[in-house]
């Protein structure tokens, strides 16, 4: 333990080493940056980068880098060294406020989504204090906000700032109307639980669909898949066990609190989870879990696989995203306080997250939204794609007490209403957790369980808090300069339960009859895909909503709804053009040497006695020769509905084509190559077969 405490935030720029190696009042000045917002000044910079700069070159670093979050979904660098010439022909290291503050990378190839003229190449990106500086390899990475030469966001950060900022802004509102004069800064907080897989790289390098799109797209089932529950919270195989150990002492070096370590429920795969920080840092952090993870995977002669849906037949990959709201004091709005006041302010907190979940469903869903997803969303493993609220039936029937002015039973009999202390701590988890449920109340804190395993989860959280941030601005403009505040204040909470008690589901999220009862009856959306969900991102009151709050620009939004469809498009085409590719010049190929080979084997019995039975050889030869024609018609059939995507005349259009046809034609092409790997010797079989991959790992 001594040696974790030691390396634990070892290459991190953070307040313990900041305190150090700063003045106290740079220092000071810095820390009402970050904790208040106030404007930093240049000669702070100045004092920062030098002593930033400083203590990078101790440790090793010889460069730096502005470290941002591009609308690829990963992150971005462009290295710039220390050095500077010196009249004697040397070099002396230098990094300056200037540089600290602002760095203009080219943005000519990032996704712009029409935001960035072709003559506009540069792009800025601007110091996020707020998140600390650390060192990979010998590179001093600054975590940035990333724009475009106009000024409009062109990363995931800056829009997951602005919504920080706005549902601060309206946090503190309601926090004053309670009287709380002492709250400064109102933040969200999230853990993303990582899930992933673990093959060989062997295995990898054998298979061009995981190489070319991270997921097979082909591959019958297994003898043996999830079916025992075995694995789940299994021992850790030794192979695995070595590289978790190697990856916790690299996140801990990077100061990630890598807390949780286990198997999940299909072979190969596991998760880790962190301990919850302010969103923005948790952001960044997991992006660097999902880096360090790939790099760690292939030390060990590893593969890590972060699609959400690697291997068909056995569970896909999420990252639970776990959302709490808390002030710069350590209260948490989302726990149930001691006094009726809190207990109040704890209940007008949850009915804005309830309105928030209801009013804004589609953009809860639009924030998840990935061609991967697709696969993974109400397959029994992860929550349907109808988004609802589980929230226990404790709190419900307060909830329902409040809405009928009836008497809650719980150890009294007590009427609920503002004033009357009688809500039960929820500390801990008072009820079971509903893991088929899109968005749980999980004790003091809301589990988003649809994200996928590769998505950042900074769109998530852009998409709530704003929502919330919306809530609570209602609820501030109605409350404020009421003369009767606890009079309002209970009839305001008793109509969100009214109207929005529609997305409260505590039931079986996996149930057929579900999804019609909250479709039909209910009134929920139930988009199913991508291309079913991105353009409601321009719906007019999700547009007004965003841009009240500043989160985004129309112009932003425009960009991202056509970022968002391109990504989905490109990435079924690269997966439709390499199933036609390994079904044309590898399975088909390959099947036909086995039916072959069958048929000569008969032919040679034949000419030996042609009494000799041949049924199984001529089962096998024409089943498979039927295959062999479906499996090359299908794919032909694909690459013409690829080819025709062309005549699409808007994004939109193209997203709309590949849902109805090119994934059709995928399904079926990948049906008839399945069946045919169930009869051709393994010996023929060009790739590795599911059960190579999925156990693999010793």
């Amino acid at each position: 333990m001594s040696t974790v405490t030691k390396i634990f935030g070892s290459k991190v720029f953070d307040d313990r080493v900041m305190k150090a190696k700063l003045p106290a009042k740079i220092y000071n000045s810095l820390r009402r940056t970050i904790d208040e917002g106030v404007d930093l000044d240049i000669g702070v910079a100045n004092a920062v980068a030098s002593a930033m700069k400083d203590w990078a070159v101790e440790n090793g670093a010889t460069h730096y880098t502005h470290w941002f979050q591009p609308l690829t979904g990963i992150t971005a660098e462009k290295h710039d060294s220390f050095i500077s010439p010196s009249p004697d022909g040397g070099i002396i290291m230098e990094f300056s406020g200037k540089e600290l503050i602002k760095g203009e990378p080219d943005a000519s190839s990032f996704p712009s989504g029409g935001i960035r003229a072709t003559f506009e190449a540069r792009g800025y990106t601007a110091w996020d204090p707020t998140s600390y500086a650390f060192i990979k390899g010998k590179t001093l990475c600054i975590p940035t906000a990333f724009c475009s030469y106009g000024g409009e966001a062109l990363d995931k950060k800056t829009p997951l700032l602005r919504s920080m900022e706005a549902l601060n802004t309206q946090a503190l509102r309601i926090l004053r109307l309670f009287g709380n004069d002492t709250v400064k800064c109102v933040k969200t907080s999230v853990g993303p639980e990582q899930e992933y897989f673990l093959i060989t790289k062997e295995m990898y390098d054998a298979r061009p669909d995981i190489r070319f799109t991270g997921r097979t797209l082909f591959g019958a089932k297994p003898p043996k898949g999830q079916e025992m529950d075995d694995h789940y919270f299994g021992v850790i195989k030794p192979r695995v066990a070595e590289f978790m150990e190697d990856l916790n002492e690299e996140l801990w070096k990077l100061g990630i609190l890598a807390k949780t370590e286990h198997n999940e429920v299909a072979p190969a795969q596991h998760e880790l989870a962190p301990i919850y920080t302010t969103t923005n840092i948790a952001t960044d952090h997991n992006q660097l879990t999902m880096e360090i993870m790939q790099k760690v995977a292939i030390r060990h002669e590893l593969v890590c696989l972060l699609h959400e849906k690697p291997f068909a037949g056995v569970n896909g990959s999420g990252k639970h995203n776990n959302w709490s709201i808390s002030t710069d004091t350590g209260a948490n709005l989302l726990s149930p306080g001691a006094t009726p006041c809190e207990n109040a302010q704890f209940l007008l907190f949850l009915c804005a997250v309830i309105k928030a979940v209801d009013d804004y469903q589609d953009l809860l869903r639009i924030s998840v939204a990935t061609a991967g997803n697709d696969h993974r969303l109400g397959a029994n493993e992860a929550p349907p794609a109808v988004v609802s609220m589980f929230l226990g039936d404790e709190l419900n029937a307060i909830l329902e007490a409040i809405e009928t002015d009836t008497p809650y039973v719980a150890a009294d009999k007590t009427k609920m209403k503002l004033g009357v202390n009688v809500l039960p701590k929820f500390t801990r988890d008072t009820t079971d957790r509903n893991r088929t449920s899109p968005f749980a109340f999980t004790g003091n804190k809301f589990e988003f369980r649809m994200l996928g395993s590769s998505n950042s989860i900074a769109c998530a959280n852009i998409m709530l808090n704003a929502a919330v941030a919306e809530s609570l601005k209602i609820y501030a403009d109605r409350l404020e300069g009421t003369e009767d505040f606890e009079t309002a204040l209970h009839e305001m909470i008793k109509k969100t339960i009214k109207d929005h008690k529609r997305i409260i589901f505590n039931g079986n999220g996996y149930d057929d009859s579900w999804i019609k009862e909250a479709t039909e009856q209910r009134g929920l959306l139930n988009y199913r895909t991508t291309a079913d969900c991105m353009p409601h991102l321009l719906d007019k009151k999700n547009v007004e909503m965003l841009t009240a709050h500043k989160v985004f620009s129309n112009r932003e939004l425009q960009s991202r709804e056509e970022i968002m469809l391109e990504n989905y498009c490109k990435t079924v085409i690269i997966e439709a053009n390499t199933m036609t590719d390994m079904a044309k010049c590898s399975y088909a190929p390959a099947i036909e040497r086995y039916a072959s080979s069958i048929a000569q084997n008969a032919m040679f019995k034949k000419s030996l006695d042609a009494t000799i039975p041949c049924a199984y050889e001529a089962g096998i030869v024409k089943r498979l020769s039927v295959l062999c024609d479906r499996i090359v018609n299908t794919a032909d059939e694909l690459e013409s509905a690829v080819i025709k995507l062309s005549d699409a005349e808007s994004i939109d259009e193209e997203a709309y084509m590949i849902r109805d046809t090119v994934l059709v034609k995928m399904a079926e092409l990948r049906a008839a190559v399945d069946e045919a790997e169930t009869i051709t010797s393994k010996d023929f079989w060009p790739f590795p077969s599911y059960a190579d991959m999925l156990f693999s790992v010793r």
